[in-house]
Order: C-alpha cells, then structure tokens, then sequence
C-alpha cells in the first residue's frame, strides 16, 4: 500500500512540475514578446509606433511633445498656477528609463477650476523642451492627473552651475537607484515644489505623454525660468543616464501662449 501511495505521489508532484514549468515558460515568453522601446537603436524614438499598434500616437500623432519653445504670444487671461505641495516621504524607481519618483496623492495643482493631483515626477537629461532651439541641461516633468484621468504636466528645466546645489536633489540623490529595477524610500519630507523657479511664468500648449504609448491631450505648462542645480548633482544623474530624452516634435501650427 505504502509503494501505491508513493507513486501516485510522485506522478501528482510530476504533473504540479510540468505545470509549473509552463507557466513559467508561458510568463518568460509574454516578457520576451512585451513591446520594447528606448531612446537609441532599434528601438528608438523613430519606431516606437511599430513596437505596438497601440503607441501609433509616437509616430502618427499632431499633438506630441516634447516641441522647440518659441514665438509665445501673451494671454493675459492665464491665472497663475495654483500650487498645493505637501512635503512627505517619497520613493524613488530607477524604470530603465529614467529616475522616477512616486509620491503620496496629497500635493494637487488647480488650473482653470480643475484639481490635478501630483503621481510622480521623473528626471531627463538632457532637456525635453528647447527654448528657441537652446536645450537646457536636464529637465523634470512633475505628472498631475485630474479625477476623470486627464494630465496636466509641470516641466521644468535645469541649468549646471558650478555651486547653487538645489536643495531638493540633495535630499533625493543619494537615494537614485544605479540599476534599472531598483527602488529606494526616502522617508525623509521631501517637497516638490522645491524644484520649481521662484518665478513662476509659464509656456502652455496641447501636447502628449513623452513615452510609450505618446497619449495626447495633455496639458504642457513649462516654466519660462530655469533651476540652478550644482555641477555634482548633473554629473551624479549624466552618469546614469547620458541620454533619456525624446526628440524634438512637429508643432503642427500648435498655439503656445505665455502667461507673462
């Protein structure tokens, strides 16, 4: 009875392997056939729209960002952007992509009556935006997104200095995750709104998400003044990522008006 028992043991731990197996084997091949992209090679920017019918927009779409900056005309009904940032911890994802970094859903912006609530912002080197073709250092795309699922996103561009260290970075960099897939919690309170300019002018345009899968309809406010950061911090985020930054895109005669 004992030797019976065995062997329907063996074979029931037999077909729990092979199951198990396929399963791995069917998770192994999804990651193989899940659409890739990058910023260089041959899955750069050019064919991201055939990695996967779903990003035609990269590609096929009138309304992608980032764009050159010029010839702003002034609207002087712009309100200024309402800004309710709330320090607290964050966590800081290295995507294989870029450093992005999650927040708590409690910091909001209010543009034109409608609450966007911050999701993240994320580091480009360098610059998305051009101002009259001039790209700036590095740039921070802080991701808001409204009760019905609307963006509204705050770029940011950076300036290297040689000293004027941001004070923000200094409490984020020594947390930045060195490979793609790690994370790092800073548990101290960390304030987004450290990285904006004293000055808070804006550029405002229709554009799209800046990656995969190029989503448009989003609500661009880009800073007309720069952020100062050190030369230390710069290197410190050059050296993990010496290019994560999407060519500029066609205006196709899209409006971009100043707010002063």
């Amino acid at each position: 009875m004992r030797l019976h028992i065995s062997a329907i043991s063996r074979s029931a731990i037999s077909r729990a392997a092979f199951a198990v197996l396929i399963a791995g084997s069917a998770l192994a091949s999804s990651a193989q056939s899940a659409p890739q992209w990058d910023y260089e090679g041959r899955n750069g920017p050019l064919l991201w729209s055939k990695q996967d019918p779903a990003w035609k927009a990269c590609n096929k779409g009138e309304q992608q960002s980032p764009i050159d900056i010029r010839g702003a005309k002034l609207n002087k009904a712009l309100q200024p952007i309402e800004l309710h940032y709330v320090a607290g911890p964050v966590t800081l994802v290295n995507d294989g992509h870029t450093v992005r970094v999650n927040v708590d859903p409690v910091s909001f912006i209010v543009v034109d009556g409608t609450r966007y609530d911050l999701v993240s912002y994320e580091f480009h080197h360098p610059s998305e935006h051009t101002v009259k073709s001039k790209l700036s250092d590095m740039e921070v795309d802080l991701i808001h997104k409204s009760a019905d699922g609307k963006e509204a996103i705050l770029g940011v561009l950076f300036d290297e200095t040689i000293g004027n260290a941001n004070a923000t970075l200094a409490s984020l960099w020594p947390h930045l995750p060195r490979s793609a897939g790690r994370t790092d919690k800073v548990t101290d309170m960390v304030n987004a709104g450290g990285l904006l300019p004293a000055d808070r002018g804006y550029w405002t345009y229709e554009g799209s998400e800046l990656t995969p899968p190029c989503t448009e309809g989003v609500k661009w406010f880009v800073f007309e003044n720069p952020v100062s950061i050190s030369r230390d911090q710069y290197n410190a985020f050059a050296n993990l990522y010496k290019l994560n930054s999407r060519p500029l895109q066609v205006p196709h005669g899209r409006k971009i008006e100043a707010n002063e």
